[in-house]
């Protein structure tokens, strides 16, 4: 019997490759990353891994890529890839605004409409690694929190339409996460705090994984992970 098949995009560090390294043990898995230079340091300590190189802000690139895959049945996709841009509301231009909201929102909406028909085929799960700042704002959080409370509905919306389907939906919402993004986030929100205060990306992946290894009859809809300690 095959394996079965996870794409996690924002594989090439943090919380995709921690995810990607989670379901490597029962799945087939593609990572994918907008180069193919950042995925080498996952390649080269797991070479099974299939690289799936697209930028999600890039339709073309996104378009061949799937195509390139050929997957007729998908049964984990993650969307980890993302930006947070972080400065007060008037020094974002209009520009500034389409950016985030290509990699955060449009480009995962493109990627999962493409692989639906794969993910129903398989019934399987998609898993949006969303963020805090999906349910709370702060200075500086204009655009990322604006793009992060707009992948919330998305994927309530998409939940509901896919019941019939039978493909789940979850959606993730970290708290400060260590890595370079979890960090600046931080920063920006003018929290202090210590290691303890951050999550890591292995508590992520092991989210993910508990909401993949559900019970068919039941679904992980959303999940809130942070640390014991506050900051």
């Amino acid at each position: 019997m095959s394996r079965p098949v996870a794409l996690i995009t924002g594989a090439s560090r943090g919380i995709g490759r921690a995810i990607a390294e989670e379901l490597l043990g029962t799945h087939r898995v593609l990572a994918g990353a907008s180069s193919a230079e950042s995925l080498e340091p996952l390649l080269a300590e797991h070479p099974e891994v299939e690289p799936f190189v697209a930028d999600v802000a890039d339709e073309r690139r996104l378009a061949d890529a799937v195509a390139a895959a050929g997957l007729e049945r998908l049964d984990v996709l993650v969307h980890s890839a993302g930006v947070a841009d972080q400065r007060r509301f008037e020094e974002f231009t209009r520009e500034d605004w389409r950016r985030s909201f290509e990699v955060n929102l449009f480009g995962v909406a493109d990627l999962t409409a493409r692989l639906l028909p794969a993910l129903q085929a398989a019934h399987g799960d998609v898993v949006f690694i969303n963020s805090g700042s999906g349910h709370f704002s702060y200075p500086t959080g204009s655009v990322y929190s604006g793009t992060k409370f707009a992948l919330l509905t998305l994927a309530d919306c998409l939940r509901e339409e896919q019941r019939e389907h039978g493909v789940r939906v979850t959606s993730i919402h970290p708290g400060f996460v260590a890595t370079d993004m979890g960090y600046a986030i931080r920063d920006a929100a003018n929290r202090a705090g210590g290691a303890d205060t951050f999550v890591t990306p292995g508590d992520i992946a092991a989210a993910v994984r508990t909401a993949v290894d559900l019970p068919r009859n039941a679904q992980v809809e959303t999940v809130v992970v942070r640390p014991m300690r506050k900051a």
